[in-house]
């Protein structure tokens, strides 16, 4: 543990220049001792870094020295693949080997791509999780990671929406999908490839021996083809609707000019789109179905009773 903190203490002298110990304390999550101690050790290690008191000092390695030990471990090889998605990272276990991997690769960059690495990181953020709504707790996503990556199978207790709600049954882990915030899991049972909400896993048990993936399986091809499938069943009907211009803009119509645009639109389920179209409010009238339009209407005249007077 402490080789592996003076190493990412070098880096971090190695890629900003001079910092003072309460920097890197709080950057290794250390005491300020700590970093005194640790600072010692490279030194009678001969590595040529010296300190400076003040109030512009602090440590700093000597101009021209670079340090050769950037090499990536397996786990900082694999968490640099989540780069762009540091949260990620985190979830998965990867949080620490992370930052040291991006340190080490940071490290082995001449000093003007190291600028400009560093100019990239400051000014764009990928944040994958949507607007109102918290993040899933998904208490078992490291556990299935770990199955994932070593392909063990997991017998899992699973909560699903229909009957019976709670089914228990063994899985090999195919892999884990990162979708709107939320994550999926990918994997073989007993009907085949099924996939599964992580945040839905009750509990979950690692099994002895590993499974072999199947010939010709491909995680991304998989998926694309899962959410067709998944679109084709979701809707299976369709309304048709007239739409303002800001109501055709909400649906992604195109306006027929500055009047009312008639279009018809896939719906998943009458109680669903009584939903949706209730969203877009004055801006919408539902023609057909007859069911949907008099859900809505019988909406609209309970609101206009409650909010009289």
């Amino acid at each position: 543990m402490r080789a592996s903190r003076l190493v990412t203490l070098l880096l971090l002298l190695q890629n900003r220049g001079r910092m003072t110990a309460q920097q890197l304390a709080e950057e290794l999550e250390v005491s300020v001792r700590t970093v005194y101690r640790d600072v010692e050790a490279l030194g009678a290690a001969g590595i040529p870094l010296y300190g400076a008191a003040g109030h512009a000092g602090g440590y700093q390695l000597v101009d021209g020295y670079r340090t050769r030990l950037t090499g990536l471990t397996a786990d900082e090889a694999q968490a640099a693949f989540l780069a762009a998605l540091p949260g990620t990272a985190a979830d998965l276990g990867f949080g620490e080997a992370l930052a040291t991997a991006q340190l080490k690769l940071r490290a082995a960059l001449p000093a003007e791509l190291r600028e400009h690495a560093g100019r990239i990181q400051e000014r764009f953020l990928l944040d994958a999780p949507g607007w109102y709504g918290d993040a899933d707790r998904t208490p078992h996503l490291a556990a299935v990671a770990a199955a994932v990556w070593a392909r063990r199978a997991v017998l899992l207790r699973y909560r699903r929406w229909r009957a019976p709600e709670e089914i228990e049954r063994r899985v090999e882990p195919y892999g884990l999908v990162l979708k709107a915030g939320r994550w999926y899991l990918v994997a073989g049972g007993p009907s085949g490839i099924r996939t599964y909400r992580v945040d839905q896993i009750i509990e979950l048990h690692s099994l002895d021996g590993q499974f072999v993936v199947p010939d010709g399986f491909d995680l991304s091809a998989h998926w694309n083809s899962y959410l067709t499938d998944f679109r084709a069943r979701l809707h299976t009907g369709e309304a048709l609707v007239r739409l303002t211009p800001k109501g055709a803009r909400r649906l992604g119509v195109t306006p027929a000019g500055d009047g009312w645009t008639e279009t018809r639109v896939p719906i998943e389920s009458i109680d669903h789109a009584h939903g949706e179209f209730l969203r877009l409010g004055i801006d919408v009238e539902v023609i057909a179905p007859a069911e949907l339009r008099d859900r809505i209407a019988e909406t609209v005249r309970t609101l206009a009773t409650r909010y009289e007077g």
